[in-house]
């Protein structure tokens, strides 16, 4: 799901949310964000997806090597408009406002399978993507990730890794500490600011069939 969208509408309010800013906290997890019922809608839409695995992308093959074949998929529409309803949160607003000579606003966002052996290597998003034509992309402000599977057992890994830089580089590279290790619960919403370091755990053998399903993606600006 790729759209531009002229604004951001207000939102319907889970509670707690109405005075977070991103300016003063720059990670959000919110626990229990999806219903089950809503959890339920977008597994049965992700099996009738059309998924593409890591393996048969060269471009993602070469920013990811070595992360198993994980797999992504188009959001129909019937669940991008339920996700974009759901997501109509002030804080995204008033973040994505204050950045400015904005001419358009982008949304990005997509399903993926991570199975066992799966994982995302690090990286901090600053990889705004292909340019199309001579326009360059747009800027990515927020991220986002969401969870859709049934269940999930610590055992099984696929948490996500955030990390700050401390200032210091070894070997020309940021030296990084881990502020998050978020576990990929049932029904949850995290949401962090761009750009963050970030990967990924490897899915554990131990999940045997069992998928890690999310949507993710970002909150985007276009300047002139």
């Amino acid at each position: 799901m790729d759209i531009t969208s002229g604004q951001v509408m207000q939102a319907r309010l889970p509670s707690g949310l109405d005075t977070f800013s991103f300016h003063k906290t720059p990670v959000l997890v919110v626990e229990n964000f999806w219903s089950a019922e809503e959890r339920a809608q977008f597994r049965e839409a992700m099996d009738r997806a059309n998924w593409n695995q890591l393996q048969d992308s060269s471009y993602l093959r070469q920013d990811f090597p070595n992360s198993g074949n994980w797999a992504k998929a188009e959001i129909a529409p019937p669940q991008g408009r339920l996700l974009l309803s759901r997501l109509e949160l002030p804080c995204i607003q008033q973040y994505v406002e204050s950045f400015p000579n904005i001419i358009r606003r982008h949304l990005g966002f997509s399903y993926y399978s991570y199975g066992a052996g799966d994982c995302l290597l690090l990286h901090d998003d600053t990889d705004q993507g292909r340019p199309v034509g001579a326009k360059p992309p747009p800027l990515r402000r927020l991220a986002l990730v969401s969870y859709f599977h049934e269940e999930w057992e610590c055992d099984w890994g696929g948490e996500l890794m955030l990390y700050s830089a401390t200032g210091e580089r070894q070997g020309g590279k940021p030296d990084l500490v881990i502020t998050h290790c978020i576990p990929p619960k049932p029904g949850s919403l995290v949401l962090f600011t761009v750009p963050r370091f970030h990967r990924v755990s490897r899915v554990d053998q131990t999940a045997r069939d069992h998928k890690r399903l999310s949507i993710a993606g970002w909150f985007m600006t276009e300047h002139a």
